[in-house]
This record gives structure tokens, C-alpha cells and sequence, in this order.
């Protein structure tokens, strides 16, 4: 499975912020739509992610406040990638290794979507349900005959 089959599913809804927008913006933008990331676009280029963790991050440094912080100096300036080809697996281990909940989606230079890590373990639950029910279908059809033939 790749990451393209969970883009297929998910559709193509994308929330995007600019990094000289002030951050309290952003978090509202989170809060009103329930979602945990923002692309940070500038200039039609992918230059940052923000997550409700960086924002959270950015509170407890400026002692419980936003303030007048901009995305920018929350954001995380070098966000893993990976394409629509990529392997699930793949995509499952990077987010692993970098504690990272959500994934932005590139073709080339443009940004095709994002997946979280929810996105991730939903498409491999469904996958393994799915082989859970044709195992036991083909066991079910399984011809009793020629097994009590041979006996």
C-alpha cells in the first residue's frame, strides 16, 4: 500500500498558514477546523509545518501566552517529507523514528496532501481486516470432500 491509496480515501481538504501570520491565528484556525497541522506555505513553496505541539511548545516558552509570535519562529523549518509513491511501511517508520504526527505529501515541488499518523494506522487496520476476511472466506470454502477422500 502506498501513500497515494490514503490520499484517495482521505480527499484533498488542505489547511495552509503563511509564516509571517501571527500564530494565535493559526491555533485558532486549528481549534475552529479540529485539525493538529498547518502547512506553512510561502510563495507557493512548502517552507514549514506546524503542529498544535510546536504551538504548545511556543505558550510554555513565552510563560503561558501567544503573544505576538509569528508562525515562522514556531514552526518546524524542515519538515519530513514523502511522496504519493511511498510505501506505507516507509512512511509508518520515518514517523516513528521523528515522533512525528503528520507528514506533508510532495510531488515534485508541489504539495499534494498531508497524512497524520491516525491516517497511517487506519489504512493498516483496514488492510489487515480486509486479508482477516478473505483468509477466512478461503478457509471457509475450504473443500471438506477430497479432505475426508484422503483419509
Amino acid at each position: 500500500m502506498k501513500v497515494v491509496d490514503i490520499l484517495r480515501v482521505k480527499g484533498n481538504t488542505l489547511y495552509t498558514v503563511q509564516p509571517d501570520e501571527p500564530l494565535g491565528q493559526a491555533a485558532q484556525i486549528m481549534a475552529e477546523k479540529d485539525i493538529g497541522s498547518l502547512v506553512v506555505m510561502e510563495h507557493g513553496e512548502l517552507v514549514g509545518m506546524l503542529t498544535f505541539r510546536e504551538v504548545l511548545v511556543c505558550i510554555v516558552k513565552n510563560g503561558g501566552e501567544i503573544g505576538k509570535t509569528l508562525v515562522r519562529s514556531a514552526m518546524d523549518d524542515c519538515p519530513m517529507t514523502c511522496t504519493p509513491d511511498t510505501e506505507i511501511d516507509e512512511v509508518r517508520r520515518m514517523m516513528l523514528e521523528r515522533h512525528a504526527r503528520y507528514m506533508p505529501v510532495m510531488s515534485q515541488r508541489m504539495l499534494m496532501g498531508v497524512i497524520s499518523f491516525y491516517d497511517v494506522a487506519k489504512a493498516v487496520v483496514d488492510s489487515q481486516n480486509f486479508e482477516n476476511k478473505m483468509l477466512k472466506a478461503y478457509i471457509r470454502d475450504w473443500p471438506a470432500e477430497e479432505d475426508a477422500k484422503d483419509d
